[in-house]
């Protein structure tokens, strides 16, 4: 038991080390970092509210919180070596599922859609995201709802994302998108995204309509002047005018 524990507490030390560049020892890690702490604190927090040991669950989290800035419900199931870049203003619902290997930004929430009645019966509701292994949400992104994130895709900071994102994908924007396919992510992608080959959805929608535009200006010139259309300042003679007035 103690050492699968302890076995664990290495894993959680390793991937800070492996994911940020300015952590230099594991010591470092475990005296300085606020994932590390608040990780710690969910764990046992996580064993007493299985234990239906309710209060004190929640009294370890908020004082997680208090400590940490970052907030995780003891109910909430996370996998293994999660790593909370930053940290500060991150929320983690009750209902939240996290897999293995998963990066989180400052400012993310995983958060849920509240049932419309208060009761026993919804008490138990999945209403929060499921967080597939190595996925990278980038800093102030919002996951809202039961919603599924697949293994390996990026979500890019800022994003509100309320609806399933395939795995291995890039999605950014609000609401986020899909702007990178699938596998097309490098190992790591620090903040969600990787730093080039990524266009603004936006932006390529307008490129399009402009396009366009341009294409159907051409063709009215054109047909202007090919004598399928009136010429420009053509005068209208008499039989048109009594046309275009009838």
């Amino acid at each position: 038991m103690l050492g699968t524990f302890f076995k664990g507490l290495t894993g959680e030390l390793d991937a800070v080390l492996e994911r940020d560049p300015a952590a230099r020892s594991r010591s470092e890690v475990a005296l300085t970092y606020s994932s590390f702490h608040a990780m710690l604190c969910y764990r046992l927090a996580h064993r007493l509210w299985k234990a239906e040991w309710f209060l004190a669950a929640r009294m370890i989290s908020q004082f997680a919180r208090f400590l940490t800035g970052i907030e995780i419900h003891p109910n909430a199931t996370i996998g293994r070596r999660l790593f909370i870049d930053h940290g500060s203003g991150v929320v983690i619902g009750e209902t939240a599922v996290i897999g293995n290997d998963v990066t989180l930004y400052q400012d993310v929430s995983l958060g849920g859609v509240a049932p419309a009645v208060n009761s026993a019966s919804q008490r138990g509701r999945k209403r929060h995201p499921t967080i597939g292994d190595g996925v990278i949400v980038g800093a102030g992104a919002q996951i809202i709802g039961d919603i599924l994130v697949g293994d390996g895709a990026r979500v890019g900071a800022n994003a509100v994302v309320l609806q399933d994102v395939p795995a291995g994908v890039v999605v950014v924007g609000i609401p986020a998108k899909i702007v990178a396919p699938k596998d097309s992510c490098c190992d790591f992608t620090p903040y969600g995204i990787p730093r080039e080959g990524i266009s603004d959805p936006l932006v390529k929608i307008i490129d399009q309509l402009t396009e366009q535009v341009t294409q159907l200006q051409r063709r009215v010139t054109q047909l202007e002047y090919s004598g399928e259309g009136m010429r420009p300042n053509q005068e209208v003679n008499g039989q048109d005018q009594d046309r275009l007035r009838s």
